[in-house]
C-alpha cells in the first residue's frame, strides 16, 4: 500500500527564556508571544504567555533570572512568515508604577538543533522633551499598543527608541517533513555530545618462539 506525501511540514520550539540585565527597575516580569505569516498555524502549545516576576541578584552579576519555558508546536506549507518571538518587559520604577522596561523580538532559528540568543531590548522615547518631562512626573512611559509591531518592518522608521538591556534564549528546534516537501533545513546549530571518543586498544605484538619480547 502506498504512502501519501505529506502535505504539511511542522516546526516544534521549546526552550527557556533564561536571564536579563537592565539598567535601573527591580521587580521584572515578561510577556512574550508569537507572530507568523498567514500560511502558519499553531497546533500545540502556548502562543502567548505571561513570565513569573524576579528581582535582581544580589551578587556582581545583577541579572534577573526567570528560566521560563517555551513549548509551541507549528504547521504550515510555506516557510514565507517565519515565526518571530516577540518579547515585552515590565517592571516598576522609583515611584513603583508598573512601565515598559524593553521590548525585543527575534526569528525562531532557521535551523534543528540547540541554539542561544543574546537579544538587545530597547523603549520607545518620547518625541519632545515636555512629553519626557511629563512622562517621568506621571509614571507613564511610551509604549507600543500592540507590542507585534517591533516584528514588522512597516512604521518602524518613523519609532525613537534606546537600547535598555538584554535578554538570554534558549531555543531548541524540531522539524519535521521540510526535506519531504523541498526544503533544505540545513545542519544542526549545535552538535549533540555523544560521549568521549572510543580509542581502539592497542596492538599487542607476540614474539615468535626463541625470540625475546624486549
Amino acid at each position: 500500500m502506498a504512502v501519501s506525501a505529506p502535505s504539511v511540514f511542522l516546526l516544534n520550539v521549546t526552550g527557556q527564556i533564561e536571564t536579563g540585565r537592565f539598567i535601573g527597575g527591580d521587580n521584572l516580569h515578561f510577556n512574550y508571544c508569537f507572530t507568523c505569516g498567514q500560511d502558519w498555524e499553531v497546533i500545540l502549545g502556548l502562543e502567548e504567555c505571561v513570565s513569573q516576576t524576579a528581582c535582581r541578584s544580589d551578587d556582581e552579576r545583577q541579572v534577573f533570572v526567570w528560566n521560563f519555558p517555551i513549548d509551541i508546536t507549528f504547521k504550515s506549507t510555506n516557510p514565507f512568515g517565519w515565526p518571530q518571538i516577540v518579547i515585552s518587559i515590565y517592571g516598576t520604577d522609583f515611584f513603583g508604577n508598573v512601565v515598559i522596561m524593553g521590548y525585543t523580538a527575534c526569528h525562531v532559528p532557521i535551523t534543528p538543533g540547540t541554539h542561544t540568543r543574546r537579544l538587545t531590548t530597547f523603549v520607545p522615547e518620547s518625541a519632545s522633551t515636555v512629553q519626557k518631562l511629563m512622562s517621568w512626573l506621571t509614571g507613564r512611559r511610551p509604549e507600543f499598543l500592540d507590542p507585534k509591531l517591533i516584528a514588522q518592518g512597516k512604521g518602524r522608521e518613523v519609532t525613537r527608541v534606546r537600547s535598555q538591556g538584554e535578554i538570554t534564549a534558549t531555543f531548541n528546534v524540531m522539524m519535521k517533513d521540510f526535506a519531504k516537501l523541498g526544503y533544505d533545513c540545513g545542519v544542526s546549530a549545535k552538535i549533540p555530545y555523544l560521549g568521549a571518543p572510543v580509542h581502539p586498544p592497542k596492538s599487542i605484538t607476540v614474539p615468535r618462539e626463541g625470540q625475546s619480547d624486549a
